[in-house]
């Protein structure tokens, strides 16, 4: 069965055309090998701000869910870290009727006693529309949201501390009230995306396409004024979609020099770490809540949702 569910995958790849096309803002663009740019060499250092987020569900039942969230920014400067900062936050989120419908309402508690994103933009009808689900938003999808907002409000306040701003991900608009983070953002931010959910007219991945059409060298394919794919170093594997100035490139060739990841900027990797929330941490945080004799009845809520933790520890 497996060799036969090989030959039916090496069909469909074998179908792809060698040219294709991809629709983008509602635009036909046709993939080319004659459409590469080579990027240029970098002039002058810049100063780079890498952004990104990571949480963790630290308690949740069919109610509320409460989230554990950190976002941080590294600054590099020649490829050396010269600034770290982090923003953390605990995220209350509980879900209620009200006029007819079931809505989510959010409370922030930061670690350091300022609010980087507004509680109101975390309102939501659980019957929301969001860019990547059609069904009703869960519960722990405001973790999400929030996370997002928050890397969003860091990146702007940044702003001044680098000549560039880097974001893991894209600068889509995907939920309720993003564009109001979105137009904050500064002229100077832009964003790096490992992966991709745009497909070719013949359902072919672009990235994939493009890496066999493209030269050797560092290049750039542009789709737009604002959004491209990239090859960061000359040996990488792996072909990325860019969202922002492609003036910036340059300087991200240079970061992108890292056996760790050839091709990806190493201040992106070090900026994921910095905010991750290891399951360590995240156990560490959640005993620290439940073993407070206030947390009694908590608990009882707890065991309504915990089934699928008994049957992970099983064996």
């Amino acid at each position: 069965m497996l060799q036969e569910i090989l030959r039916e995958l090496h069909t469909i790849i074998n179908r792809f055309p060698q040219k294709d096309e991809l629709f983008l803002n509602k635009k036909k663009i046709v993939l080319d090998s004659k459409n590469f740019e080579n990027i240029s060499a970098l002039s002058e250092k810049k100063k780079i701000a890498f952004v990104d987020g990571g949480q963790a569900e630290i308690l949740s039942s069919g109610n509320f869910c409460l989230s554990f969230i950190r976002v941080g920014v590294l600054i590099y400067s020649n490829n050396k870290k010269i600034s770290e900062y982090k923003h953390e936050f605990y995220l209350l989120t509980t879900a209620k009727y009200k006029d007819d419908e079931m809505v989510f309402e959010s409370i922030i508690f930061p670690l350091n006693g300022e609010k980087l994103i507004d509680e109101q933009a975390l309102y939501l009808s659980a019957d929301a529309t969001i860019k990547k689900s059609t069904d009703r938003i869960p519960i722990a999808e405001i973790a999400n949201i929030a996370r997002r907002f928050a890397e969003l409000a860091l990146a702007a306040k940044t702003a001044a501390s680098a000549e560039i701003i880097i974001m893991d991900g894209t600068l889509d608009c995907s939920y309720p009230n993003e564009e109001k983070y979105l137009s904050k953002l500064p002229a100077n931010a832009c964003a790096l995306a490992k992966s991709s959910s745009l497909f070719t007219v013949s359902g072919n991945s672009p990235m994939i396409l493009l890496q066999k059409l493209g030269p050797i060298n560092c290049w750039s394919y542009g789709l737009d004024e604002q959004n491209y794919f990239v090859k960061l170093h000359q040996k990488a594997k792996h072909v990325f979609r860019f969202t922002g100035n492609k003036d910036f490139l340059p300087a991200l060739v240079e970061n992108s020099k890292d056996a760790i990841f050839l091709g990806y900027p190493y201040g992106l990797i070090a900026a994921d770490k910095f905010a991750r929330v290891s399951n360590e941490e995240k156990k560490s945080l959640r005993m620290n809540l439940l073993l407070r004799a206030e947390s009694a009845k908590i608990v009882e809520y707890l065991s309504t949702t915990n089934a699928h933790d008994i049957l992970d520890n099983l064996g």
